[in-house]
């Protein structure tokens, strides 16, 4: 992370930037929790590097980027498309801007009828256009792309951020009188805090020899599923197994070794069974704190209870 750039928080502490995309397991609504746990090293300014290695809709990375002293940041995400689109934001967001300005107005002109034909139209050519795309070269494309993605997830059911096997984007049009398609405000304020950081397709694995002890690291792994319906959060098509959970909990401990501050969540499998102890015993050489929690991405109201999510770190958050 080579990477190192002042941010001008002045412009950002009016409204604060917030995540781009509606995410099933974001964590803007814990961020106020989280805080609490953030190493007092990154309070009192010694660690100015940040890294996730699941950065998501990226809720932590701009708190933190917003509240300290953040001079580079490694994000990573075994999503390309998602990857691609902090690309966008990162270097062109005012064409984005323009094309997300141009994709709202055409679609909320439209009665109910039109728009569920445009939302489908807009989804069959996003999938189509993947096998186009050449994610290894930043082009035009990319930024279309970008515009599709925004649209799509501000339009369709409840925000999911979904793939079904083949890698298509697979969720129903949501029913929304006024969708706000374009927030340019946070897009440019988005921007410039990813001004400050690496943008990376990765395994989580790749950041091994990335860090070291003057870095923080936030990982926000795809949920290990509460029981067997709930496993909806298939942001990739390659799924977060078991074998996945166990290797992260490894390069957790090998970072351990190194003096890397780490912090992890995750669901909590104790919601729904009591007696699963599998994130007991993957950290039981940690600290595990338990969180409240409430699931914002379910179809059915009354299952959006809250709940527990377990947060785990290897030092002392006091």
């Amino acid at each position: 992370m080579t990477k190192q750039k002042s941010i001008d928080t002045n412009s950002l502490k009016e409204i604060p930037a917030k995540p781009f995309l509606k995410w099933a397991g974001g964590k803007g609504q814990l961020l106020e929790a989280f805080q609490r746990f953030y190493p007092n090293e990154l309070r009192k300014g010694k660690i100015e590097a940040y890294c996730e290695p699941f950065v998501g809709g990226g809720a932590v990375f701009f708190d933190i980027a917003q509240k300290f002293s953040i001079k580079s940041a490694l994000l990573c995400d075994n999503n390309e498309d998602l990857i691609l689109t902090y690309l966008v934001i990162q270097k062109e967001v005012q064409n984005l801007v323009e094309k997300l300005d141009r994709l709202q107005n055409q679609y909320l002109k439209l009665n109910e009828e039109k728009r569920t034909e445009y939302f489908y139209k807009m989804r069959e050519q996003f999938n189509a256009e993947k096998k186009k795309i050449n994610y290894n070269r930043f082009s035009a494309k990319w930024t279309e792309r970008t515009a599709q993605i925004i649209f799509l997830n501000r339009t369709c059911f409840n925000g999911l951020f979904r793939f079904n096997s083949k890698g298509e984007f697979n969720v129903p049009q949501g029913r929304y009188k006024n969708p706000k398609i374009l927030d340019a405000e946070n897009l440019e304020k988005v921007s410039e805090l990813l001004s400050v950081a690496e943008i990376q397709k990765a395994d989580f694995r790749e950041i091994k020899n990335r860090v070291n002890e003057n870095t923080f690291v936030y990982y926000d792994p795809p949920y290990r599923p509460l029981n067997r319906t709930s496993s909806f959060t298939a942001y990739s098509k390659d799924a977060f197994s078991d074998p996945e959970q166990i290797a992260l909990a490894t390069l957790f401990s090998e970072l351990n070794q190194k003096g890397v501050k780490q912090m992890l969540s995750n669901s909590d499998p104790k919601n729904h069974n009591p007696d699963d102890r599998f994130f007991d015993d993957l950290y039981k050489d940690f600290q595990i704190f338990r969180v409240p929690a409430r699931r914002i991405i379910n179809s059915a109201g009354d299952k959006r209870q809250a709940i527990n999510e377990i947060v785990v770190t290897n030092y002392d958050p006091e």
